[in-house]
């Protein structure tokens, strides 16, 4: 006999409820260096499976400087609560772009773990696979490339946007990291504990929670779609491009995200920018202001090196095994412009020995105010005190 009662409608999914429960799966076997840190990887859990609301994905980057910090363990986590994970150690670009084009039916979420055996310093450059994270970034960047035999090649190109999360000792080149949210790993202290992760057991859990959120995606995926959600003061640019996706997936959520993620937002753009010392030009620009030609209108160039070199905390002491020289000091300058817009170049400056080559301060003023970070404070290094007395090199 068939019922004409009326269906009830499944009860609505508590997203913020979900979200308590991918982070706590997360603090079970993860010791994050920053409360932040688990805010942050449970939304980008979360918006891996919202990735066709957004037009970019933020690369999530467990870093650390020493093996045995929990980098793996913590990529392993993410592995079983996001959508269709492929594990990538050693993949080549061409069969990662080829897997986002689509041919097994489905998106993948891409895991590289010991990403500094691609990028590290005996790694090489990799470029392709660096142009694939770098593209997959944004919505519809594609990579293009030959296909076909012999001289019957035909360009195609390849769908490159897709999730992508790494682990790795030290660093990754500065065009991936500005794309990243990332996470600081360091070793467990002796008070910190965390649950060991067995394979069998753990992995059935996470996928539990991974399909939780794959069905609680479809219920919000349209208002996620028109969501532009209000960014903390101070992160523009890239950090705000890294941070959007990521506050929309706690907008929706609801319950205390919205708050959570902005706080982890805020602390984890700042810790970033505090380790981001910027390319070796921008440091090099950094280091001729504040430790270099403060006071001083004008150095020769040999005066210029002495001091760099003798920075404690600084790479001009040994560049790739060498010293920094007048040729690549000028080299380096010559990429910016002064304020008229000419290329910054050496020019003569009398001194008491005669007339050398050396570099302006006014010449490297509009370069410092566009890409150097701003100064700690007005004390912040010791100024070299400008002398009424000639030169005497």
């Amino acid at each position: 006999m068939t019922s004409n009662l009326p269906q009830q409608a499944p009860a609505p999914i508590d997203g913020a409820a979900l979200l308590d429960e991918v982070e706590a799966f997360h603090r079970r076997f993860n010791v994050f260096p920053l409360e932040a840190a688990y805010v942050a990887v449970a939304l980008w859990d979360a918006h891996a499976h919202l990735l066709d609301a957004f037009d970019s994905t933020p690369r999530l980057a467990f870093l650390s400087p020493e093996p045995g910090s929990g980098k793996s363990r913590a990529l392993e986590v993410v592995e079983t609560l996001v959508p269709r994970a492929m594990a990538a150690v050693d993949a080549s670009a061409a069969a990662l772009f080829r897997s986002v084009s689509g041919i097994d039916g489905g998106r993948p979420t891409i895991l590289f773990d010991e990403i500094d055996t691609v990028f590290g310093p005996k790694a090489g450059e990799n470029e392709q696979l660096r142009g694939f994270i770098n593209a997959g970034h944004t919505r519809g960047r594609v990579m293009y490339r030959c296909v076909g035999d012999g001289s019957n090649q035909q360009v195609q190109g390849f769908p490159s946007f897709c999730a992508v999360a790494v682990a790795g000792l030290g660093s990754l080149p500065d065009t991936i990291l500005t794309r990243s949210v990332i996470i600081r790993m360091r070793r467990r202290a002796r008070n910190e504990r965390a649950e060991p992760f067995r394979t069998r057991v753990h992995i059935k859990e996470g996928n539990k929670l991974r399909d939780h959120l794959a069905k609680w995606a479809e219920t919000v995926q349209k208002k996620v779609v028109d969501a532009y959600p209000t960014l903390p003061d101070g992160v523009t640019d890239r950090p705000a491009d890294v941070w959007e996706p990521l506050l929309a997936v706690a907008d929706a959520a609801g319950g205390d995200w919205p708050g959570r993620a902005r706080d982890a937002c805020l602390t984890l753009v700042k810790a970033s920018q505090a380790n981001d010392k910027g390319s070796i030009g921008i440091r090099l620009l950094t280091d001729l202001r504040d430790h270099v030609l403060i006071g001083i209108d004008k150095l020769p160039t040999v005066a210029i090196l002495d001091r760099l070199n003798a920075l404690d905390d600084a790479p001009w002491a040994d560049l790739n095994g060498k010293p920094l020289d007048s040729r690549r000091l000028s080299r380096m300058l010559s990429e910016y412009v002064t304020a008229d817009g000419d290329p910054v170049v050496s020019r003569n400056i009398r001194t008491a020995g005669g007339v050398l080559k050396g570099f302006f301060a006014k010449d490297l003023e509009d370069a410092w105010v566009r890409y150097c970070p701003a100064p700690k404070s007005a004390t912040s290094a010791t100024p070299l005190q400008p002398s009424s007395e000639p030169l005497n090199l």
